[in-house]
């Protein structure tokens, strides 16, 4: 049996006891971050859900609410900050005070969080609380042991586990799931352009007999949950387009399912350079993209950017470099 001395001094190693089980959640969550692309660490949390709940606070505000240190507040704050997702502005009334807010990308993705992940993180923490109750050392000592019998990232991989995933070729019959799922998505977020509507309108004539390619993702028990398209565009330029997953599915990870097949399909096919665009607000698609391999092209955006009244990000795929494993 495995020696734990913090377990065996009792009450004289509670606090030791309690920062060890704390880094290991926090380290779970961390992967969890990093399993879906996303930038945060679990140290962020704290600041992240108290702006999410209180709105703009006073660096004064969210020591309180958080219950941590000034420096402690002021390091994720630094942090959250140069990836863009917190800023201050002065006080109205008191330009000597300022407050911490999130920024519109901070927004999308506590958004993102509130929707898909915390509901699964909040499930499976759940899980290690239950059970008959005990004095605090053998609570403590349970959630342990659940964590070393299966961890609390796992546990939240567990929670998002969702049904079969399916890749299905386009057919004319399933020409309404494409305008439907990609009005959803850009009608929640902007404002459908002239291009858009071309493009959903006409699809066919767009993009397949042009030689590019939809594709869709079904769900058991859910039917069409998501689209992406690869669409030619000038020579031996296709721009990957239209990829977007119904709100009532996110979570499902069908949107990395669905880029994966989607760059896949786009080896098989005489393609000399495979871009995309998109909007800074898309910050969950941006994470994506990144993971998968796309990299932020000035020149893409140079030469293609202009297609889309909405776009300010611009990125480009080798498709030369070998599959990632």
């Amino acid at each position: 049996m495995a020696r734990d001395v913090l377990a065996e001094m009792g009450p004289l190693a509670l606090g030791s006891r309690l920062k060890r089980l704390a880094e290991r959640m926090q380290a779970d969550a961390t992967k969890v971050f990093a399993d879906r692309g996303l930038p945060i660490q679990g140290t962020h949390f704290p600041l992240l859900a108290a702006l999410a709940t209180y709105g703009p606070l006073s660096v004064t505000e969210a020591v309180e609410a958080v219950g941590i240190s000034q420096p402690a507040v002021t390091r994720i704050h630094n942090a959250l900050q140069k990836m863009g997702l917190t800023t201050v502005s002065p006080v109205e009334g008191d330009s000597r005070q300022k407050q911490i807010r999130l920024t519109p990308d901070g927004e999308a993705l506590v958004n993102e969080l509130k929707r898909d992940l915390w509901p699964q993180v909040r499930r499976a923490a759940q899980q290690l609380c239950e059970g008959p109750d005990a004095d605090f050392l053998t609570q403590i000592g349970r959630v342990e042991a659940a964590l070393q019998e299966r961890s609390l990232h796992d546990r939240i991989l567990d929670e998002g586990a969702g049904p079969a995933l399916r890749l299905v070729e386009y057919d004319d019959r399933l020409a309404p799931e494409f305008d439907a799922i990609t009005r959803e998505w850009v009608e929640d977020m902007f404002t459908l352009e002239e291009k858009d509507i071309e493009i959903i309108e006409h699809p066919r004539e767009m993009i397949i007999d042009r030689g590019g390619v939809i594709l869709f993702v079904e769900a058991d028990g859910l039917g069409i949950i998501g689209t992406c398209a690869l669409m030619p565009v000038d020579g031996d330029a296709f721009e990957l387009t239209k990829m977007g997953v119904r709100a009532s599915a996110r979570g499902l990870k069908a949107g990395d399912f669905l880029l994966q097949r989607t760059i896949e399909r786009a080896r098989q096919l005489p393609i000399g350079s495979l871009f995309l665009l998109t909007n800074k607000k898309c910050a969950a698609a941006i994470h994506l993209y990144e993971k998968a391999g796309f990299v932020h092209d000035a020149d893409i955006m140079d030469r293609y950017g202009k297609r889309y009244a909405r776009c300010d990000v611009a990125m480009s795929y080798d498709l030369s470099r070998p599959p990632q494993g």
